[in-house]
């Protein structure tokens, strides 16, 4: 009888995950369900009143001084930043410019509107600050895009 060699096969086994990856897969989740819900919000609640022309927006507008112009500006601005906010190449560059935005507005509240509606800006910058922190790797990959076509 010849010998036989047995080879010798690694059992595979699929570990479970662990809390700590759940974990950070629920966060991931839950942060892109805030860009989700930010993005929609700033789509159709902030910059599709002020893209339509809605009187409320113009007659806000009108009292900023900025009239219309300044109100389609505005509006293509959220709407871009919205946009922006689901692109992975940008959502943390959409998030702090959307954060600028929201000071910008805070500062009209404050000294045109009297306050009114003045935390409604504060209360956005934060998940916008903590998608531009959570998403700040992406930086790197844009500005590697931009000095290759630049």
């Amino acid at each position: 009888m010849s010998s036989q060699t047995t080879a010798h096969v690694p059992s595979v086994t699929t570990a479970a995950p662990t809390g700590s990856t759940r974990g950070r897969r629920a966060a991931r989740v839950a942060l892109r369900v805030v860009q989700v819900l930010l993005a929609l919000f700033y789509a159709l609640a902030s910059a599709l009143p002020k893209l339509i022309a809605h009187p409320s927006a113009a007659e806000s507008f009108d009292k900023i001084g900025w009239g219309s112009a300044g109100m389609y500006a505005i509006g293509a601005l959220e709407l871009a930043g919205a946009v922006a906010l689901l692109v992975p190449v940008l959502q943390s560059v959409a998030a702090i410019a959307l954060s600028a935005l929201m000071v910008g507005a805070f500062v009209v509240q404050l000294t045109v509107f009297d306050g009114q509606n003045a935390a409604t800006p504060l209360i956005l910058i934060v998940p916008l600050a903590l998608i531009a922190w959570a998403r700040r790797d992406h930086n790197a990959d844009l500005l590697r895009l931009v000095r290759r076509h630049g």
